[in-house]
């Protein structure tokens, strides 16, 4: 068995999530221990958000905007 990292994705909703999407409709993956968070905007992403991810267990946090 091996060892795959849980990585949260903060997904801007009109940059990162909108390419997220599009890849999806062009039929590409991303692992599936990759978690997506849609946020209106990454500018509004709290240093809160990320420790409480990594506390409640994610590996590693992306923030893409």
């Amino acid at each position: 068995m091996s060892w795959e990292p849980k990585i949260i994705v903060i997904a801007c909703n009109w940059c990162t999530y909108a390419a997220a999407d599009l890849a999806g409709s062009l039929k590409y993956s991303y692992p599936s221990t990759a978690y997506i968070v849609r946020v209106p905007c990454s500018g509004r992403v709290e240093p809160e958000f990320i420790v409480e991810a990594l506390v409640n267990g994610a590996d590693g946090v992306l923030i893409g905007g």
